[in-house]
C-alpha cells in the first residue's frame, strides 16, 4: 500500500527528492491533547537518520483524512525552492 505523506503540486522552480520507506509502528500519545505518530524507516538513509515520526494524519487529493497501518509502504518527499540549492559539480 502507498500513502500520501503530502500533498504537492509539480510547480516550477522546486526540487524535490523521494525516499522510499516502511511504517514500523505506531506510537500512542501519552496524553489526550497529543496527536498519534507513525514511525517510518527509510531505506535509503543513513543508519543514524534511517527513522522519522511524523502525526499519523494523511489525506487523499480529495482531503478525506486517513491514517497509516503498521507495514505501509510510503514515499517521503523533501522539496525546496530552486533558490535553496545549489547546482551539483560535475
Amino acid at each position: 500500500m502507498q500513502a500520501l505523506i503530502s500533498q504537492w503540486s509539480c510547480s516550477v522552480g522546486k526540487k524535490r527528492k523521494r525516499l522510499r520507506g516502511t511504517v514500523q509502528k505506531i506510537i500512542k500519545p501519552i496524553a489526550r491533547n497529543q496527536p498519534e505518530k507513525a514511525q517510518i524507516d527509510l531505506q535509503d538513509a543513513d543508519d543514524l537518520y534511517r527513522e522519522i515520526r511524523i502525526d499519523n494524519e494523511v489525506a487523499d487529493e480529495k482531503g478525506a483524512k486517513a491514517q497509516l497501518k503498521v507495514g505501509a509502504e510510503v514515499d517521503v518527499i523533501v522539496e525546496a525552492d530552486s533558490s535553496a540549492t545549489l547546482k551539483k559539480p560535475e
